[in-house]
């Protein structure tokens, strides 16, 4: 694939063609918002479930899992929907779309009165997900040239951290600071959604005059479905290749854990063990998330250049490291709003952005150039299914078992990747190739 001519420079990377400053400020609004949402939409959830629908706390795991699983599901269908429909009408209207199917589902999510109809409503901000996270990776590629995509890919990730920790900081406190004013739980609730989604109203209307007009397609010829996933399956004969796959399958579920059962845990220990009321105990559990959040914002650098300066297995086996350290760690914790769990905390939040730049710079790396999409094809599917039995078996775990389940979970899967990383660390030798192409993003 060859770049357009270079254009303007922004931030120090080089855009291509007419890729405007304006463009590029545009794009990492909707990177910062974009996660944004994809976090306020579970986290907030242990809210909606109490409050609203009265789901008892010892059902809300099965519940939780159930809609992030569903959800993910419907992201899977509708990523080569959206990427197809952007090859023939435009990235900036896919983008657009995206933002209000999502604002739709916000909108729709407190006005669900049972939980078939809050399924509609995740299904649909899925849906709209769905388009914004095809649209992110493919307009890095439309925006700027190849030797500027590691930078743009950096601020990607220092945006994707901002729009967390927004979250955690504020969205998740907005509850109790609107009955603090005053409001009844039904109204905060709807307070909180209402500004929700008309943020994502206004991020639909800036991306349909934000983004590029010009739009700026790689023609390239796409194999059928069962030839790539053949290719992608058949390629994990490289060790590289299996070995990010099964890193995938643990950072996508890690972070899948952390987004549906960490809030969860944390606002049900504050109501059932502290008497808390539960928009309280949602801002406490938001100032331990937020130290888990700031880690990874912090974190994401110091990962991106390791990964350039070290053996790349070695890089990922430290993460996968830190990940058993961490997700295994809470265990041992029976106090999730004390000093254990800050301590875990830390170590899951540079895990969890960690394990998704490494094994991404690995797959880049062992990736042969000819089959590419089908090898990066195969390192998401494998991300996805992290997330579902993050999702499905966590969320089971989670009610019949402890609330650390689904953490211990992973904590497990990434030991178990981590011995294979030491195992085949030698074996593992990188592609030369003359066209590495940019860094595949799991969002």
């Amino acid at each position: 694939m060859t770049d357009s001519p270079p254009g303007k420079r922004f931030m120090g990377m080089n855009l291509v063609g007419s890729t405007t400053g304006f463009n590029m400020v545009t794009f990492y609004w909707a990177c910062l918002t974009g996660i944004l949402l994809s976090t306020f939409v579970p986290q907030l959830q242990p809210y909606l479930l109490t409050e609203f629908l009265h789901i008892p706390e010892e059902r809300q795991g099965v519940v939780s899992g159930d809609l992030s699983f569903w959800g993910e599901v419907v992201i899977i269908v509708m990523v080569g929907i959206w990427g197809n429909l952007s090859d023939k009408i435009g990235r900036r209207p896919v983008m657009a779309m995206g933002y209000l199917i999502m604002a739709a589902g916000v909108f729709m999510y407190p006005r669900a009165d049972s939980y078939s109809e809050l399924l509609v409503a995740r299904v649909l901000f899925a849906i709209g997900v769905a388009a914004y996270s095809v649209m992110i990776v493919t307009l890095i590629a439309d925006y700027v040239t190849d030797d500027s995509r590691g930078k743009a890919t950096g601020m990607l990730g220092f945006f994707n951290g901002v729009g967390a920790l927004i979250t955690v900081m504020i969205l998740l406190r907005l509850p109790a600071m609107f009955q603090g004013a005053g409001q009844t739980p039904i109204e905060a609730g709807y307070s909180t959604y209402g500004i929700i989604s008309i943020l994502t109203l206004i991020t639909a209307v800036l991306m349909w005059f934000g983004l590029s007009k010009k739009e700026v397609h790689h023609h390239e010829e796409h194999a059928g479905f069962l030839v790539q996933a053949r290719e992608g399956i058949t390629a994990a004969r490289d060790p590289g290749i299996a070995l990010a796959y099964s890193a995938s399958f643990v950072a996508r579920g890690n972070l899948a854990i952390v987004g549906t059962f960490f809030t969860l845990w944390l606002a049900n220990h504050g109501t059932l063990e502290l008497g808390m009321s539960r928009a309280d105990a949602m801002a406490k559990a938001g100032g331990i998330i937020a130290i888990t959040q700031s880690m990874a914002l912090i974190s994401a650098p110091f990962f991106g250049i390791l990964t350039d300066r070290i053996n790349r297995v070695s890089a990922l086996n430290l993460t996968l490291l830190l990940a058993f350290l961490g997700y295994g760690g809470t265990i041992f914790v029976d106090n999730p709003f004390g000093l254990g769990m800050i301590a875990c905390g830390i170590l899951i939040g540079m895990s969890e952005v960690g394990c998704i730049i490494t094994s991404s710079v690995l797959i880049a790396q062992q990736s042969p150039a000819r089959i590419r999409g089908s090898v990066i094809g195969i390192f998401n599917l494998t991300g996805a299914i992290g997330i579902m039995v993050a999702s499905k078996v966590g969320g089971i775990l989670f009610d019949s078992w402890r609330e650390a389940a689904p953490f211990i979970m992973f904590g497990g899967f990434a030991l178990l990747v981590l011995i294979w990383g030491l195992i085949v660390r030698s074996k593992v030798k990188p592609i030369v190739q003359e066209e590495l192409e940019t860094v595949p993003q799991a969002l």
